[in-house]
């Protein structure tokens, strides 16, 4: 028998119990309902995902909801937002179970881990277009922003930077002698809720890097009218990023790919020891605008744009 959309939706996306007293009614009605806790406020963040475009056709399904879910739970990270729950919209070319069984094996697996109740969605034919809206809490008045930076602020990030940029190239076609972390970084990445958390209170201004660090320190450089200059030499680079730039000499890849989903976060230096999980320091937040590099004693202006879904 044929799966309509309510029973594909029962079938493969139902969670055996809910994961939030927040959570007072999920999936089942109109509306999803939310009782949020005194002191609170809802962060709400929503990615898409489009074939062809975000995604190879032939990427695992499995991986793929896993990622769904990264990216977004990686936005809660970045406000300093604890995951709360999710909705979930898919446009599906057909319905083909055994893609369904894999793809919500990823996505609920990752809920799991995070304690995130799907609370709702949409199913429709189409083009395959993915799309989750993610909600977390924060405590009134401490979000991590864009706008926060202040001259004289430590640069640091979580992780590692490229590696994301390199299971790219080998996607492409692009040899690797040690492939295996890069595709994984690619394919799963793992968001930083946790980092997220433990910034509060402690970082001035925060973003995930999702269109590479070039880019998107520089939201933070322009909404916090200020500049930075960035260390080349002290970027937190895998063995196999490292040999990728040794090899090419294409060393500005660390610095544009995008897909990382770390945190970048700058935080006054007499907050430093106040930190308590693994961060690599890569630069200052400086007066003058403008993001600057120094790489072999020599400092060069930065100028770099990320991806641009209608640009030409």
């Amino acid at each position: 028998m044929a799966l309509t959309e309510f029973s594909l939706i029962h079938q493969f996306f139902a969670q055996p119990s809910r994961k939030n007293s927040a959570t007072s009614l999920g999936i089942g009605d109109d509306c999803a309902l939310l009782s949020l806790p005194v002191g609170y406020q809802l962060a709400v963040t929503t990615d898409t995902m489009v074939e062809g475009v975000h995604f190879f056709a032939e990427a695992d399904p499995e991986q793929l909801g896993h990622k769904l879910l990264a990216v977004n739970l990686s936005d809660l990270a970045s406000m300093g937002a604890k995951p709360l729950s999710v909705t979930l919209a898919l446009t599906l070319p057909s319905v083909d179970a055994e893609w369904l069984q894999a793809f919500s094996k990823g996505f609920l697996t990752l809920a799991e881990r995070y304690g995130v109740d799907l609370i709702g969605g949409d199913t429709t034919a189409g083009p395959l277009t993915l799309t989750v809206q993610a909600m977390g809490l924060v405590p009134e008045q401490k979000a991590l922003l864009r706008s926060g930076a202040k001259v004289g602020d430590l640069i640091f990030m979580t992780g590692n930077l490229g590696d994301a940029g390199l299971g790219l190239k080998i996607n492409l076609g692009y040899e690797c002698a040690d492939p295996h972390s890069a595709l994984q970084h690619f394919n799963t990445p793992d968001p930083r809720v946790a980092a997220g958390l433990d910034l509060i209170d402690k970082a001035n201004a925060c973003i995930d890097l999702s269109d590479g660090l070039a880019s998107d320190l520089g939201h933070i450089l322009d909404q916090s009218h200020v500049g930075a200059c960035l260390d080349w030499e002290s970027l937190p680079l895998s063995a196999s990023v490292m040999a990728y730039v040794n090899e090419t000499n294409d060393w500005m890849m660390p610095l544009t790919a995008g897909d990382d989903y770390e945190l970048c976060f700058t935080i006054s230096p007499d907050k430093v020891h106040q930190l308590k999980g693994q961060y690599t320091q890569m630069g200052v937040i400086e007066s003058t605008p403008g993001l600057r590099v120094r790489k072999s004693g020599a400092i060069q202006t930065f100028e770099h744009k990320g991806y641009e879904h209608f640009s030409k």
